[in-house]
């Protein structure tokens, strides 16, 4: 199939929702479909967005700027993305994270809404029931099943959908190497490294990480991502001399740092944020890094959240600890740290898993409406 992705956010960029977009794209292209990305222009520096991403393929990307016009920014370039599309000749499905320009286009192909979070704002959510409507929609895809029952909710008329499957999508990450580089991590030789990878916005669990460092003085932390303005708001609240902030690496380069941990941390909170404070998610998230953290096969110690035990399994593929109390993070450290069998076994498990039931190729399969492709450029 000939596939348009839109998206609403700009590529590249320091954000996952960039990095979950890239990384879709290159397993619809694995599974054998032409893909176009249409994106807004990239907000971090990247000469090759491919190279930036660690894409095996090489897919086109086309960015078009949202013009800077309140209350019609969205819609003047959704506009622009139909008018863009009309002229390459429709594709077989429209696929993506952007209701407005799914919407604006969807008279033009079939589509497949793909959501990560309950939009609050009442303006999102009117585009969004008129998007549930349109007769070309094929399939709407959540990534929790929580999110799932929170969307049936708040929309009724998905339960009598007739025209659109219903599909739950947990977010993915590739089977990597078991050997390769490791980045040479600043710290003490011999001390337990543990790392955390990911941003640092509000409900992430920074907090947390640096109270853990203050009572596990024999070990070292990393932090590994968030922005300039992030990093050095933690920057400057930490005290620990066992903690070491790496900032932001393009996620082809994130390699070398996970293989280098002996311990991951996932210490979402009970209340979670997105960039900018935009959406509370701590109900529904399913976090890349968790996945990532699973397929180098890492012992992990995360939140003991619902949405998280969807995937993770006490004992079993992780240790799992309430999100605030940091004496229990600290015994779960502990545990691990004196047991290498257990992290090898949590770690093991976890990747086994991953490679079974969580890649992105498996998901690309997974998320696909079945539709008929047009016989060619202007067939519908």
């Amino acid at each position: 199939m000939r596939i348009a992705y839109l998206h609403s956010g700009s590529i590249p960029s320091v954000y996952a929702n960039g990095v979950h977009v890239m990384r879709m794209c290159d397993a619809l292209t694995d599974a054998g479909h032409e893909v176009v990305l249409h994106a807004l222009a990239g907000t971090a520096p990247a000469d090759d967005i491919h190279a930036y991403y660690g894409t095996r393929n090489r897919f086109e990307v086309r960015t078009l700027a949202q013009p800077a016009v309140p209350g019609l920014g969205r819609w003047i370039r959704a506009w622009r993305v139909r008018t863009e599309l009309r002229r390459r000749g429709a594709p077989d499905l429209l696929y993506g994270r952007d209701p407005y320009t799914l919407l604006a286009c969807s008279d033009l192909a079939p589509v497949a809404y793909e959501t990560h979070l309950l939009w609050p704002r009442w303006g999102v959510r009117a585009v969004e029931r008129l998007l549930l409507r349109r007769r070309n929609l094929r399939r709407v895809v959540f990534v929790s099943q929580a999110l799932a029952d929170d969307y049936r909710a708040a929309f009724p008329e998905l339960t009598a959908l007739r025209h659109a499957d219903l599909v739950t999508a947990h977010d993915c990450a590739d089977p990597v190497p078991a050997d390769g580089p490791v980045a040479p991590l600043p710290g003490r030789e011999g001390a337990l490294q543990i790392g955390y990878v990911g941003h640092l916005y509000p409900g992430r669990g920074t907090d947390v990480i640096l109270e853990l460092a203050e009572h596990l003085p024999d070990a070292d932390f990393h932090l590994v991502g968030g922005t300039t303005t992030d990093r050095a708001h933690w920057q400057d609240r930490c005290r620990q001399p066992n903690v070491y902030f790496h900032g932001h690496h393009p996620p082809a380069e994130l390699a070398p740092y996970y293989r280098a941990f002996d311990i991951v941390l996932a210490p979402y909170q009970r209340r979670a944020y997105c960039v900018g404070g935009v959406g509370e998610i701590s109900r529904w998230v399913s976090p890349m890094k968790l996945f990532e953290y699973m397929s180098y096969g890492k012992a992990v110690i995360a939140s003991d959240l619902p949405v998280l035990r969807e995937v993770l399994a006490d004992g079993v593929n992780c240790l799992l600890c309430p999100p605030d109390s940091v004496a229990d993070w600290a015994k779960a450290v502990k545990r691990l740290a004196e047991d290498a069998a257990l992290r090898e076994a949590l770690g093991a498990e976890a990747r086994r898993q991953l490679t079974e039931q969580y890649t992105w190729r498996a998901r690309a399969d997974r998320v696909l409406p079945a539709v008929q492709a047009a016989t060619g450029p202007g067939s519908r």
